[in-house]
C-alpha cells in the first residue's frame, strides 16, 4: 500500500510546477505545514496556512510558517479580493462542511485554487461496494471507516459537474492511478485514485 509521505510527494510536485515563484499562497486545512514549506523552500512563496487543529498549527509554526487557528471562512473574509495568487484545498474539501461556499470565498481572495482529492469512483471502491457491500481499505482509501475522519465522498465526475454547475474554469488537471504515479490519461472517473485540479472563476 502507498506510503503517506509518498502521498504527499505527488502534491509537491504537482504544486512545484503550478505554483508561481515568490506568489502569495493560502493553505486551507494546511495541517503541519508540510506542503507549505516545501513551496516556500523552493519557489520562495509568501506562504500562509489556517487549520483548526491546535497541535497542527503549532508544528506548522515550528517549521518558521504563518499558521492561523481558527475557521478557513472567518479568515478568508478578513482579505480583500484577490488578496492572493493562489488558494490550496488539498485533501480538504471533502471534509468541509460547506464547499460551495468555501470555493466561492476561495475564489474571490485568489485568482486561483489548487483541489487535490482521492476519487470515490475509483473501480477497486466500485468493485468493493458491488461485491462486499462495503468500502474497501486500500491505496485510496488506507484507513477503516472507524478510524477514518468525517468526509463526503467525491468522484471526478461529480466534481466537474460541480464546477460547470457553478461556472468555474478547469484551468488544468492531473489525475493518478492508485498508485499515486503513474497518471490515468483515459477513463478517470474509473481510474483515477487521486485528482488535482486547478480552477479559476468563469466570470
Amino acid at each position: 500500500m502507498v506510503k503517506t509521505k509518498e502521498k504527499r510527494t505527488v502534491d509537491m510536485q504537482v504544486m512545484r510546477d503550478w505554483v508561481e515563484p515568490k506568489s502569495r499562497v493560502l493553505d486551507l486545512g494546511c495541517g503541519r505545514g508540510v506542503l507549505l514549506e516545501y513551496l516556500k523552500q523552493r519557489l520562495d512563496i509568501e506562504a500562509v496556512g489556517v487549520d483548526l487543529s491546535q497541535e497542527k498549527i503549532s508544528s506548522a509554526i515550528k517549521r518558521g510558517l504563518s499558521a492561523y487557528l481558527g475557521d478557513m471562512m472567518e479568515f478568508m473574509k478578513a482579505f480583500p479580493d484577490q488578496h492572493f495568487d493562489r488558494v490550496i484545498c488539498s485533501r480538504t474539501l471533502q471534509e468541509l462542511d460547506n464547499p460551495t461556499e468555501v470555493l466561492r470565498e476561495a475564489l474571490r481572495v485568489s485568482r486561483h485554487i489548487t483541489i487535490g482529492f482521492v476519487n470515490f469512483g475509483y473501480w477497486r471502491n466500485r468493485l468493493s461496494m458491488l461485491l462486499k457491500g462495503h468500502r474497501v481499505v486500500n491505496e485510496v482509501y488506507p484507513t477503516a471507516w472507524s478510524e477514518s475522519r468525517p468526509a463526503n465522498p467525491l468522484s471526478v465526475n461529480q466534481f466537474e459537474s460541480f464546477c460547470a454547475d457553478n461556472r468555474i474554469e478547469v484551468v488544468r488537471h492531473v489525475f493518478f492511478r492508485g498508485n499515486w504515479k503513474n497518471e490515468a490519461t483515459f477513463l478517470p472517473n474509473l481510474l483515477c485514485g487521486y485528482a488535482i485540479y486547478e480552477l479559476s472563476s468563469a466570470d
